[in-house]
């Protein structure tokens, strides 16, 4: 049955207010997240309400409400300006490929030792690119991917995460640093057995390298109670502690020459083959309409990493 009302034709304006307001359920806030003025927002949103024939919202002296029909119909106007997004995103990439913004995501215990490779590589090959650098731990940067917030991650993998694919770059070893004088420092033939009864010092929660390297001791036979001392936010602080005699700690052996060549106090130990390691790789939103840009510059990546203490590895399958 058709109806006999036919709606107005909601501007992209309306919308994009409407789904401001019903975010943030309070006018100046919702004016302030899109930058428009509260008059015309309030307006926007009025003007979309006579279009639809629909009362949205509930108007308090003190509060914003969603009516019934708001609340159905503001899922629908974000699935809108979402697939509006994709749409210039789409139009974007046909139009010249490495111009524009790349919003690009990289976890701490990478960014300090491959932005410079990064960043030199995008200056001399992709001057036209706007490259936006965020950096946060791993949960943030794939809530930020699946957001849209970010476009591009360069993390440790794998990441299990449907939706989600994933273009290895390289593995690299895991290094022990100990203080001067440690009967494991200089050594490059270390068990991985010997990690069972070292005092060793950890990232804080929420770091994947933490994870990675509790694995690693797991896997060495190291018991879950086994003394774990976590005291550090970031490895700089972290050899700090290991300078000083607190224990010992895994680093990843890009960070190794960082994070240690300034400090005489510390010393590194090789572990025995196959020495502990880790994959780290960029990670894109499965189908993403930039994804042939997004494999060249993984292949450009590779080959500009070929230089650091990493083992590079080859496309994967079907990548351009």
């Amino acid at each position: 049955m058709v109806s006999i009302y036919r709606a107005k034709q909601p501007s992209l304006a309306q919308l994009r207010a409407f789904a401001a307001v019903a975010e943030h359920l309070h006018f100046r806030d919702a004016a302030a997240a899109i930058g428009m003025s509260q008059p015309a927002l309030s307006g926007a949103v009025s003007a979309l309400e006579e279009a639809l024939g629909v009362q949205l919202l509930e108007r308090t002296t003190r509060k914003v409400l969603l009516s019934t029909a708001g609340e159905r119909l503001a899922v629908r106007a974000r699935a809108v300006l979402d697939a509006v997004g994709e749409l210039l995103e789409e139009a974007e990439a046909a139009r010249a490929p490495f111009t524009g913004v790349l919003r690009l995501g990289v976890i701490p215990t990478v960014a300090p030792y491959l932005l410079p490779t990064v960043l030199r590589l995008v200056h001399e090959r992709y001057p036209e690119l706007d490259l936006q650098v965020h950096e946060e731990q791993t949960s943030s940067l794939l809530d930020g991917l699946a957001a849209g917030r970010l476009d591009l991650l360069l993390l440790a993998v794998p990441l299990g995460i449907p939706g989600v694919t994933e273009l290895p770059l390289f593995d690299e070893d895991f290094v022990l640093v100990t203080p001067e004088g440690h009967r494991l420092g200089g050594r490059t033939d270390i068990p991985r057995e010997d990690l069972r009864e070292l005092r060793l010092l950890l990232l804080d929660e929420g770091h994947c390298l933490r994870d990675q390297a509790l694995d690693i001791c797991r896997e060495a036979g190291r018991e879950d109670g086994a003394e774990v001392t976590t005291t550090a936010a970031g490895l700089s602080t972290l050899v700090q502690l290991v300078a000083g005699g607190l224990g010992v700690t895994l680093l990843p052996r890009t960070a190794v020459k960082v994070e240690t060549g300034r400090n005489s106090q510390l010393m590194t130990g090789y572990f025995a083959d196959p020495a502990p390691a880790r994959r780290v790789a960029l990670a894109m939103r499965a189908g993403a309409a930039r994804q042939a840009e997004f494999e060249e510059l993984a292949q450009a990546m590779r080959e500009a990493m070929a230089a650091l203490p990493v083992r590079v590895l080859p496309a994967r399958d079907g990548e351009h």
